[in-house]
């Protein structure tokens, strides 16, 4: 996955984590169980997407707006509005 990650098996590897954490999460709202370990769920869950969701951020402004800076023109602008954007919706998550 140019541009994305230089390991898609590690980011596959914790997007499945996070798709296990997210079952339980669903078992556990289902089975009515206490409310606080709903929450600390969510909270591991939402971590560790999180987490992911930042690792991909950095691939792509180290391979995909990089090169595009490298490359100059309308790709360049492109990229870096495209990542700019990407940045402020992962800030008001």
């Amino acid at each position: 996955m140019r541009g994305y990650t230089s390991d898609k098996d590690a980011v596959l590897k914790r997007l499945r984590r996070v798709e296990g954490q997210v079952r339980g999460l669903q078992r556990m709202v289902e089975g009515d169980e206490y409310c606080i370990d709903v929450l600390t769920q969510i909270a591991a869950a939402t971590k560790a997407l999180q987490a992911v969701s930042l690792g991909l951020l950095d691939e792509h402004l180290k391979h995909c707006v990089a090169d595009a800076l490298a490359e100059g023109g309308e790709g360049a602008d492109a990229k870096v509005r495209e990542a700019s954007e990407a940045i402020a919706r992962l800030v008001r998550s």
